[in-house]
């Protein structure tokens, strides 16, 4: 079928009518009408804080709606709870993972499955036939703690695609993944849709969504803005649906070759005691003042390791310190506040709960890590400063939240992101390292990190990027390079590869695809 041939049903699977829900000073979702065919993929789109998030979790019964009401299957229906909800036939994966990290892979599935399905142990089996089936290998007995962010993912995935579901909603269930991935996911998906299951799909990367979806319905400031029939749109006219005016979405950034040397990473080797972690083998890497460096690679392949070694979670012996240097200074053995004091910001790959804290305001979680930017003295947190850098933070960066008094997990992943980013930003540092920093943020959040990374690299900081979004990589980064299995390709310039040859490089060839210049026109 093809996407723009919306499947034709006497009876809509699911129809939400009038839908409308309030939270203190934000009518998140503002009398939404909203309808899905069995069969149909629908994109749900809009900016961060649109009330996508919002209305995915009334249909899957998280939260309740204060007005409208639900048709599933022709019969109204009230959602009150999640397992209502999957035995009814619904399915969410959602952005921010629902999994228990001190139990296994097959545990999280068996609980969210039920006694029916039964125990982890007869379980493991199955899972291990689906994962595989779908390209999204898991082991069932390994500690969810233990996974990468895109390893998680892949357990939100396969644990939907092992029940019975009729509709399935997907909330960004391609931001840690890599293109290959994102298209074997995507077979899936066009199966189940052939086979009649509805699916609903929230993402922000408007190529995925013009090649997977039937339709598209989009919403801003939490009500309907219209509706469109992606593969009938080009990406900007997606984005101009979402966001309005798009010229800034479209910024080319000129790349720089950086000034002189600040972060040195000399045959950094580290062995992960976890039999499910990644080690990592004589990484060399170099990064200078004034220019950004992007690290790409699959999920798990030594990207989480790397960056507690740089961040200063996980430190070196003292007679290694040496492998990790800034400005020629040994830092390897130093803990995180001793490396912030020497120039080094860190934007963390999980934004809720190492990022920020959910339940304190945004206030307090400025001072998390801003605290040795003289907001402490004596000993006595400086209150009016640290309201006044948060204001500064929101204001700069378009935060959109009521006030610095709002919890962190109030905000939408976006807002946060911007937050966070903001927050690191502010201190001038000499050196920032982020990890997937528009992971599951819309294209205007997205632009506007973009321009302050950008901002921050001509204004003399050497940045380090770790992404699994190569278009993000290729469009910011001076250099790039790719982990695979713990090793490092020899970094490049952005002008002289190709997302072929990157793609190589994160399959650990990494000198299959020799770099072939266009030819002259």
């Amino acid at each position: 079928m093809p996407n723009s041939a919306v499947p034709i049903a006497q009876t809509p699977r699911l129809q939400l009518r009038q839908i409308s829900k309030r939270y203190p000073g934000c009518l998140a979702n503002d009398a939404i009408d909203l309808s899905i065919a069995p069969g149909e993929i629908q994109a749900l789109l809009g900016e961060n804080g649109a009330g996508k998030s919002t209305l995915m979790k009334i249909i899957y019964g998280v939260i309740q709606a204060d007005s409208g009401e639900l048709i599933w299957q022709g019969r109204r229906q009230l959602i009150s709870s999640p397992a209502q909800a999957r035995g009814l036939g619904i399915g969410m994966v959602f952005q921010h993972f629902s999994l228990f990290e001190t139990l296994s892979v097959a545990q999280n599935i068996a609980l969210a499955m039920g006694s029916a399905a039964g125990t982890p142990g007869q379980l493991e089996g199955k899972i291990r036939e689906v994962s595989q089936r779908y390209g999204m290998a898991l082991e069932p007995q390994r500690l969810v703690h233990s996974l990468s962010i895109g390893e998680r993912q892949r357990v939100e995935i396969v644990r939907c695609l092992m029940q019975d579901i009729r509709l399935l909603i997907l909330d960004e269930p391609t931001s840690v993944l890599t293109p290959q991935e994102a298209e074997e996911l995507f077979i899936t998906l066009r199966r189940l849709a052939a086979e009649g299951c509805s699916i609903l799909f929230i993402s922000h990367k408007l190529a995925e969504v013009r090649a997977l979806c039937h339709s598209a319905t989009v919403l801003r400031g939490g009500r309907v803005a219209g509706h469109c029939r992606p593969a009938e749109c080009s990406n900007q006219e997606l984005a101009r649906l979402m966001v309005g005016d798009t010229a800034a979405l479209l910024a080319d950034y000129p790349k720089v070759s950086g000034a002189t040397e600040f972060l040195q990473i000399r045959k950094l080797s580290w062995h992960n005691p976890d039999p499910f972690g990644c080690s990592l083998k004589a990484i060399d890497l170099s990064l200078r003042s004034g220019e950004i460096v992007g690290i790409a690679g699959v999920a798990g392949n030594g990207q989480d390791e790397l960056l507690a070694l740089l961040s200063g979670e996980q430190r070196l012996a003292p007679g290694e310190a040496q492998r990790i240097c800034l400005a020629g200074q040994a830092v390897g053995h130093l803990y995180p506040d001793a490396r912030r004091r020497k120039g080094l910001a860190f934007v963390p790959a999980e934004r809720l709960g190492q990022g920020a804290v959910p339940e304190l305001n945004l206030e307090d979680n400025a001072l998390l890590s801003a605290f040795q930017q003289g907001l402490v003295r004596n000993g006595l947190i400086q209150r009016a400063k640290v309201r006044a850098l948060a204001e500064k933070i929101i204001q700069r960066f378009g935060v959109k939240t009521g006030d610095a008094q709002s919890p962190a997990r109030s905000l939408s992943g976006g807002n946060l992101q911007k937050f966070i980013l903001g927050r690191e930003i502010l201190q001038q540092p000499r050196l920032l390292i982020a990890a997937h920093p528009t992971w599951g943020v819309d294209v205007g959040a997205a632009a506007t990190i973009h321009r302050a990374l950008i901002a921050l690299r001509d204004a003399g900081a050497a940045i380090l990027v770790i992404s699994e979004d190569l278009d993000e990589l290729l469009q910011i980064s001076d250099r790039i390079a790719a982990l695979c299995g713990g090793r490092l390709s020899t970094p490049k310039a952005c002008a002289d590869t190709s997302l072929v040859e990157v793609g190589a490089w994160m399959a650990g060839h990494f000198e299959a695809v020799p770099y072939t210049p266009a030819p002259a026109v």
